[in-house]
């Protein structure tokens, strides 16, 4: 049975069941009617995963095994998250989709079968545990050869809706701790689809990040009794040089201590500790920042940038008082033809070491002429 939700900006959610069982939901502003079935033939779901803890850092490690023959840069006919037409039958039946969610068919996290505990942190001795969460694939748009620069403000506004609805949504149950949305855009940071799309994560456990940043961030208020991340927006507001775009409700900067040569944080001017919890206003001035951002960072070199584009945000039952959300934008591109490796020093001893300075890579976005 379809279920209809009315979210905020006019826009409407509606729930179809696929095959297979697993969840479909079109994020609408048209009044648009759903009503083709997925005509796919039922398959079986993959099972749960592992949990391991790797003891010498104590970080919670996926074991998905199952995911190493899901599909990898298939041409544009195959591919499963155009619209379905004719005898290619995708992934999303309706061929009018605006933003569509859909619970991913090679999930790294599912949601666990009974009660839900997370191992104790033991050291060497942790038990192993099910790689509890839910992962979620987001569709920007039907067209294949679009990306978000191209999305109109209306459109990234109903995406901001399904980003909230579904932050909302999962943090209802009980097994997830944290929510992260995200996108991957270009070959060069391992996507395996090119249709305009992204994810949603939603953990059991605190990613390794978040712990740490939480940690910090506690220390910060217990000592001085401000926001950490307040005050670092603060000295980026003072300090100017950094700043590559800005509006009533959002500014846009590279960050004071950048680890790759082209990295942009925006954030909320009214801080918020999730994307659900932003103000109306807020959500409805995101569009045209968040267009820009974009377009400023493919206009640096004339060309389509690599990118990680992820919301970091307050965990859903702990630290909410002292996380703040931000959309990180990371490329690893640092000249035409030239990228940023995370070679030893990077990826085996976690010690970035960047080749160019934070203000010449905001002064290189804000000379883009738009």
């Amino acid at each position: 049975m379809d279920e209809i939700l009315e979210l905020s900006a006019g826009v409407v959610r509606t729930s179809r069941t696929m095959s297979d069982g697993r969840t479909i939901r079109y994020y609408d502003t048209d009044a648009q009617n759903r009503t083709v079935a997925d005509q796919r033939p039922a398959e079986e779901q993959p099972g749960i995963g592992e949990l391991r803890l790797d003891p010498l850092v104590n970080e919670w490690v996926v074991m998905a095994a199952h995911r190493q023959g899901r599909i990898f840069l298939p041409p544009k006919e195959l591919c499963p998250l155009c619209p379905t037409t004719g005898d290619l039958l995708t992934e999303i039946p309706e061929d009018n989709f605006e933003v569509v969610v859909f619970d991913n068919r090679s999930p790294s996290l599912r949601p666990p079968e009974g009660d839900f505990a997370l191992p104790d942190m033991v050291g060497s001795d942790t038990d192993e545990g099910v790689a509890a969460g839910k992962c979620e694939v987001i569709c920007f748009t039907a067209d294949h050869g679009g990306s978000f620069k191209t999305l109109s403000p209306q459109r990234v506004r109903t995406l901001l809706e399904a980003w909230r609805d579904r932050t909302r949504e999962l943090s209802q149950q009980p097994f997830i701790e944290h929510i992260a949305p995200f996108e991957n855009r270009g070959e060069e940071i391992g996507v395996t689809l090119a249709h305009p799309h992204g994810q949603i994560y939603a953990y059991s456990y605190l990613p390794a990040r978040v712990v740490k940043m939480l940690s910090i961030a506690q220390a910060h208020h217990a000592k001085t009794g401000r926001v950490l991340f307040d005050d670092v927006v603060a000295r980026e507001l003072r300090d100017g040089l950094r700043i590559i775009a800005k509006n009533e409700h959002w500014v846009a900067y590279t960050p004071y201590a950048s680890r790759y040569p082209f990295e942009i944080h925006v954030t909320p001017l009214q801080p918020v500790a999730d994307l659900a919890e932003l103000a109306p206003a807020a959500c409805d001035s995101f569009p045209a920042i968040a267009i820009e951002v974009m377009q400023r960072l493919d206009g640096v070199f004339g060309i389509d940038m690599a990118y990680i584009a992820a919301w970091h945000q307050a965990p859903v039952r702990q630290g909410r008082d002292v996380l703040r959300l931000h959309w990180q934008i990371t490329s690893v591109r640092r000249a035409p033809g030239k990228l940023k490796y995370l070679a030893g020093s990077e990826s085996a001893m976690g010690a970035f070491i960047m080749d160019m300075k934070p203000e010449q890579s905001a002064q290189q976005l804000k000379d883009v002429k738009l």
